[in-house]
């Protein structure tokens, strides 16, 4: 195990590499830049265009020099003095911006993951022990209207539906009054009353995802000659079912921890922007809109590293969890 991880460990630098380089590439592959596209809206609306600061803008931000240059500029200031540059936007550090917003994002991550599971595992486990029931049937169907219902579609009825009827807005993280307020106990409650929306709509097609997978794998295991041998010794039935079954089955929880991060900023951003959410999704969508190169790239290399680090572990908890994955 000890061989495993030091060889993954290492096999994370080039991949890194690779996945800064990749995202660097990628933001730049559209026509023009930031300053054209600053200059064109500057035009648009009639205002005048100083040479002079052009010049001290493309002397600023390096915007005139070949790629590798910039991408020099931009990885050796990272890795040498942990500066990820400066938005061009927004006129501050990319650093306090996706902290401001990398916290808020992580905490909604884990909650939706502790909210998918939650609710998966009985409702998997029922459905796989009372196949072809009436509640299998109904669980099914709603699992198949989870999947296939956009949650961006959902954010929307949940918007609607408290404003028309409760007259209350559910859009944001937070009440007006906290969200500017330095932490406290008030702003942390405030909080936790403004999650269960966003978790249940981002968590609805990840649930519906696992309660269908768990219940397929829990079949495989129930119909194997180990569960028959135990029921045959006269062991409880809750017994037999938790005991091993269950336990073999559920790998596709623990595996879910790599990817839930990104899945959650990559595929929700319409999600936070309807509901006004404070996460990083609508944040990036600006900066890749915009062309921030350097807010745009360093948010896709924190993601790619969270990706990276959330699979390393996931893998290290399916080896702990299940015996029969041994890396040799």
């Amino acid at each position: 195990m000890g061989t495993f991880v030091i060889r993954r460990l290492l096999y994370m630098i080039p991949t890194l590499f690779a996945i800064s380089l990749v995202s660097f590439v990628i933001i730049q592959l559209p026509p023009g830049d930031f300053l054209s596209a600053y200059i064109a809206e500057l035009s648009s609306q009639g205002e005048s265009v100083d040479p002079a600061q052009v010049e001290a803008l493309e002397a600023r931000y390096g915007l005139g020099e070949p790629f590798y240059v910039q991408y020099y500029k931009w990885i050796s200031g990272i890795l040498l003095h942990g500066d990820f540059g400066e938005s061009f936007k927004l006129g501050r550090p990319v650093s306090s911006l996706i902290w401001e917003r990398i916290g808020l994002t992580c905490f909604l991550a884990i909650s939706t993951l502790l909210f998918s599971w939650a609710i998966a595992f009985p409702i998997g486990v029922y459905s796989a022990v009372r196949q072809n029931s009436i509640g299998d049937y109904v669980f099914t169907f709603i699992g198949f209207v989870g999947i296939a219902t956009p949650n961006f579609l959902l954010a929307l009825i949940f918007v609607w539906i408290s404003f028309r009827y409760f007259g209350q807005s559910v859009s944001g993280l937070f009440s007006p009054e906290y969200a500017e307020a330095a932490w406290n106990l008030g702003k942390v409650m405030d909080l936790l009353s403004h999650l269960w929306i966003p978790m249940i709509v981002i968590g609805t097609a990840g649930t519906a995802s696992l309660i269908r997978v768990l219940r397929a794998n829990l079949l495989d295991e129930l119909r194997k000659p180990y569960v028959v041998a135990a029921r045959a010794k006269g062991l409880p039935e809750w017994r037999v079912i938790l005991k091993y079954p269950v336990r073999m089955a559920l790998s596709p929880f623990i595996s879910t921890i790599g990817w839930i991060l990104p899945t959650l900023i990559g595929g929700e951003v319409l999600v936070s922007i309807v509901l006004s959410l404070e996460t990083t999704g609508p944040l990036l969508l600006s900066a890749l809109m915009s062309q921030d190169m350097y807010l745009a790239g360093s948010f896709i290399l924190i993601l790619g590293t969270l990706t990276v680090i959330g699979t390393l572990i996931s893998d290290l908890l399916l080896a702990w969890w299940d015996p029969r994955i041994r890396y040799q």
